[in-house]
């Protein structure tokens, strides 16, 4: 399961960086086509080593890469 995440993780990392590092949550889990559970557990891990940042509120949350990312 951890490799799935990471490698989710990646995946995440660089679809922000191919979209100028910002996408919203919904639409960047739909082209994604992954697991909504693995994406928001990558997101959780990203989100906590400090490589994105989520804004906004409500489901439909922003996912931005930091300078770190």
């Amino acid at each position: 399961m951890i490799t799935r995440i990471g490698l989710a993780a990646g995946d995440i990392w660089n679809y922000l960086d191919n979209h100028e590092h910002v996408a919203r949550l919904d639409k960047m889990m739909k082209e994604m086509n992954k697991e909504r559970d693995i994406v928001l557990m990558s997101i959780g891990w990203l989100a906590r080593e400090g490589h994105i940042l989520l804004e906004g509120d409500g489901p439909n949350y922003t996912v931005r890469l930091t300078s770190r990312g």
